[in-house]
Formats: C-alpha cells, structure tokens, sequence
C-alpha cells in the first residue's frame, strides 16, 4: 500500500535514501561515482517502467502533459545531473560531512521559501519550528568532528562550499520544479520522466567526457553492479517517488526536511554493518532531528 500522507512519504525517502547512500558508496570506491550516477539512473528505468505497466498498463508515461514533460525533464537535469556532479566533486574537496551539512541543510531552507512564496505551500508556525529543530539535529551530527584528517588546502575547501551550495541548490530546485510540473500527475511516473532526462543529461556529458570506457569496466564489475541495482531500487525507483508523492501531498519544505534525516539515519547501520563508533554527540543529535520531525507530524 503506497504511503498516503506528505511526511510518512518524506520519511520513506530519507529510509530509501540511507540504503541507496551505503550501496552507492560501496560502489563508487570500485567503479567511480560518475559511473555509478549513469547506471543507477539506467537500472532504476527498468522497475519504473514494470510498476507503470502494472498499475496504469503504460511502460513509459506517454499520457503525461507537454507541461508536465518540460518541467519534470528539467527536474531531472537540474537535480539528478548537476546537483549530483556538485555533490560528488565537493565530497572529494570537503568530505562526505561538510557537503551533506551545507546540501541536506541549505535545500530544505531554500525548497520551503520557494514553495511558500513560489507555490503558495502553507507552514504553520509548529512547521517551522519542527524544521528548524530537525535541521538543528542534523547539523550537531554532521558537523561532528572526525579524527585529524588531511588538512584541505583553501582554495579547494572554497571551491568545495560553493559546490555544496550548489548541490543544495540543485536538491532544492529539482524539488520545486518537480511539483511545478507534477501536478496531479502520479508520482511513480513523473519519477520516470525525471530519471529519463538525468540519464540523458549524463549522457551526454559522458560523450562530451570519453567516459565509456569506465562504465564498460563497471559493468564487468558483478559486485559493484549488484551494489548499484540495490542502490537504484531504492533510489531513483522508490525513493525518488516518495520524494514526489511527499511533495505531491505535503509543503516542500517540510517534505525536503524530513528527507534530510538521512546522515542521521545512516548512524545504525554504520554501527551494524562497519561497526563505526558513534559518539554520544551524534547520538542525541539524532534524538533531536527525531523530536523536530515528530513535530512536523503534529498537524
């Protein structure tokens, strides 16, 4: 039964999204994250067309709209090609922690005034409250410090924020255009439409780049393919439609802040499966972004 309300489908999100993190990660270290973003989206067109042939008896939502065409397409090119090309690169110059606290904070904020001024979005007061407390726990996990790593250089940590924001940037932008040309139109869908334009988007940097070849050598690659076709399950099939049901049905801004929570729901299994020691920081961090999304749910 697919979720009914804005937040449990945000929260279902930000569940996916944890998985689709940890699988895509594994995978990037064998193969590349370029490469892993091309086949994630490629992978991810198979289960969208089998459920759309299923439910609606369409593989390919050709009953959508031209309105609903341009506005998804750029959905996918803005969030899918290059928000993801921001957010890889400043991994690389900033780390995984930096990046996700400037995106997964800055994209709520920007989604929620958008949609407020741009939409007409309604937020209560106890939203923003329940926003800013969530966004708070968040913050106190991600800016966590980790041991004394390599000290990064200026101008790349400059470099680095820039794309973070931009990465944030194109998280939120893809959110507004998404519900701008969704509509009523059914989310598993306009997921497929998304996810054809940032496949074609990447494809056609990957012409402009020569990349084929290191995407034939991650196709060899059986276990870091087995990690991507998980990571596209829950990514750009599942979690990707409950993040356009969440809007569908929910303010943006609420809906992206919930699907924030994914650095503090990746605190479980990095204790389970990397046995990972987490501080007590991170864990009332945790309890907090929990506490301000209960609140989101109060209404």
């Amino acid at each position: 039964m697919l979720v009914q309300r804005g937040e449990f489908a945000a929260l279902a999100t930000a569940l996916c999204w944890t998985i689709t993190a940890l699988s895509f990660e594994s995978a990037g270290r064998r193969v590349g994250s370029l490469s892993v973003n091309l086949l994630r989206l490629v992978l991810a067109l198979v289960p969208l067309g089998i459920f759309g042939w299923i439910t609606r008896g369409r593989f390919l939502p050709t009953d959508a709209s031209l309105h609903a065409w341009i506005w998804l397409g750029l959905s996918g090119i803005v969030g899918f090609t290059l928000g993801d090309l921001f957010l890889f690169r400043a991994f690389v110059l900033v780390g995984a922690r930096t990046t996700m606290l400037i995106s997964m904070s800055l994209a709520p904020i920007l989604a929620a005034l958008t949609g407020w001024r741009l939409l007409g979005d309604r937020l209560t007061p106890l939203d923003w409250v329940g926003m800013a407390i969530t966004l708070a726990g968040v913050a106190w996990v991600v800016l966590e410090r980790q041991g004394s790593g390599s000290v990064v250089e200026r101008s790349n940590r400059r470099g680095g924020i820039l794309l973070g924001i931009g990465a944030g940037v194109g998280q939120a932008a893809g959110l507004i255009l998404a519900k701008f040309g969704m509509g009523a139109f059914p989310a598993f869908a306009a997921s497929q439409i998304r996810v054809l334009a940032g496949a074609l988007g990447f494809t056609v940097l990957f012409f402009a780049i020569g990349r084929w070849p290191r995407v034939r050598a991650a196709i060899a690659d059986r276990p870091a393919m087995a990690r991507i076709a998980l990571g596209a399950f829950f990514g750009p099939f599942l979690g990707v439609s409950f993040a356009l049901h969440a809007i569908q049905n929910a303010a943006t801004g609420v809906a992206a802040t919930i699907m924030a929570l994914v650095p503090v729901f990746i605190i479980a299994p990095a204790m389970l499966l990397f046995r990972e020691r987490v501080s007590a920081r991170a864990l009332l961090g945790a309890v907090v972004a929990v506490g301000g999304v209960a609140l989101l749910f109060l209404q």
